[in-house]
């Protein structure tokens, strides 16, 4: 099955059987159970939805069959096109909308799609908020307007360029220390939205750059997912430029990597690190990740004086612990930054902005910044078990086990030992045990998941 219905939305790839994939019959099914919870909810006499999608192929069929079965429910919807998944979530606040809806399967391959759902305040559902829709679909409990109540569709295609102002406008991005440092970047944006937004931010910085893969036509040219291996071409062309930076960008422009001038990766995890740093030297302010994240972030935290908080997995609970510690940087280890400041939901074009300034402030190269930064190496692994197997059970053995640890249990169970750590949870869609394990060598990582896998089978 390559449908999977989640409090965060649905994906699916796109073809064959109803309930087994996202198909129409899917899509307005679901449309039509965020529209009804909205107007539920919203209070008001019209209920306002703005929608906006990556490059991918799928995108402009998906598009019409959630715009017409949300005016089809008597809801306003305001298309902003191509767009970037932080633009909508900008673009609900800035058009006091009731919702939002970004049409994405994020790093997923071309024949995947999604509809990512977004509250009044531009960010994910609520796990409550998104029982509650999954309820109304599953029920079918939907009621369509007659003909005079229909809502009213608009296109709006001023959404990229609202986000880049708001960019512009905030007091730590130095635009002027940008313009003057020069710099020469090179871009992979894997013909999606990366190609239409990140561009103009980069002609206002004063930024000049080469484009790999930046034409919005959704024929990805490679695993979307910004990881090493995927990131050959761009990787050789920071060097054959001689340019100060790469920049790797998911099909929604909601995760950021980037590669040194030497074609090296600057890490993932180190994103949020570097941006952090600067934000960090600047105010006054405790940090978020999630549990899954490099340690790298507390130890910057820590630098600045400040307080580090762990959170669940998964952007929403991100933003909630963010809210909760009155946190203005936090994020995820995969390259998703959160700058409460201008909104709260992972948003490359921001961290792309602070890193520029970070850089032009610090005058070093990218590998020598991240030399600056505590070195750590993770491993992803997983155990794979038979569905019968009580996975809360087994993972309440493994907390016993290590009792004399320091152990965190708010999203499965992380181990934290005095140099390294590892962090199990068990797979919503699947039957498996995620494990995470980070240490200071990939082969100490790599040991110590080896050693926790062990441990877990002799548990079973």
């Amino acid at each position: 099955m390559t449908l999977i219905k989640s409090i965060s939305g649905i994906r699916g790839t796109i073809g064959g059987a109803v309930g087994d994939n996202l198909t129409p019959v899917d899509t307005v099914k679901f449309a039509a159970a965020y529209g009804t919870w909205l107007k539920n909810n919203s209070g008001k006499d019209k209920t306002l939805v703005v929608i906006g999608r990556d490059a991918r192929i799928s995108g402009e069929m998906v598009n019409k069959l959630v715009t017409s079965t949300l005016t089809a429910l008597g809801i306003d919807v305001i298309d902003f096109g191509l767009s970037t998944t932080p633009t909508i979530e900008m673009m609900v606040t800035e058009y006091q909308a009731d919702g939002g809806i970004i049409l994405t399967a994020s790093h997923n391959p071309k024949q995947w799609n999604a509809l990512k759902l977004l509250n009044n305040k531009g960010e994910f559902v609520s796990g409550k908020d998104g029982e509650e829709i999954l309820d109304i679909a599953e029920n079918e409990a939907f009621d369509f307007v007659e003909v005079d109540d229909l809502g009213e569709y608009t296109e709006d295609s001023t959404g990229i360029e609202k986000h880049i102002a708001k960019i512009l406008e905030h007091p730590l991005v130095d635009i002027d220390k940008i313009k003057a440092a020069g710099f020469k970047v090179a871009i992979d944006a894997v013909n999606s939205t990366g190609g239409i937004s990140i561009p103009p931010l980069l002609d206002e910085l004063g930024v000049s750059y080469t484009k790999l893969y930046c034409e919005p036509t959704g024929h990805f040219p490679h695993n979307p997912e910004p990881l090493k291996e995927h990131l050959t071409e761009i990787s050789a062309k920071v060097v054959e430029d001689k340019a100060d930076f790469g920049i790797v960008v998911d099909p929604d422009v909601d995760r950021l990597a980037l590669i040194s001038e030497d074609g090296e990766m600057f890490g993932e995890e180190y994103t949020l690190v570097a941006v952090a740093d600067y934000v960090l030297g600047k105010v006054k302010s405790p940090t978020v990740s999630n549990l899954s994240s490099s340690r790298a972030l507390r130890d910057i935290a820590q630098k600045h004086g400040q307080e580090y908080f762990p959170s669940a997995v998964g952007e929403v609970n991100v933003v909630e612990k963010m809210k909760e510690v009155g946190a203005r940087i936090g994020g995820e280890g995969n390259g998703g930054i959160i700058f409460g400041d201008l909104h709260y939901g992972r948003d490359s074009l921001i961290g792309i902005a602070l890193f520029l300034t970070h850089l032009a402030e610090k005058k070093l190269k990218v590998s020598e910044l991240r030399a600056e930064y505590p070195s750590y190496f993770m491993s992803k692994n997983k155990i794979q078990l038979t569905p019968e197997i009580d996975v809360d059970d087994l993972l309440k053995k493994v907390e016993k086990h290590y009792a004399d640890q320091e152990v965190n249990t708010i999203d499965g169970v992380k181990i934290d030992f005095p140099t390294e750590w590892v962090h199990l949870r068990k797979s919503n869609t699947e039957p498996i045990i995620r494990v995470y394990t980070e240490s200071t060598s990939q082969e100490e990582a790599d040991e110590l998941a080896n050693k926790m896998i062990t441990i877990v089978k002799s548990l079973i």
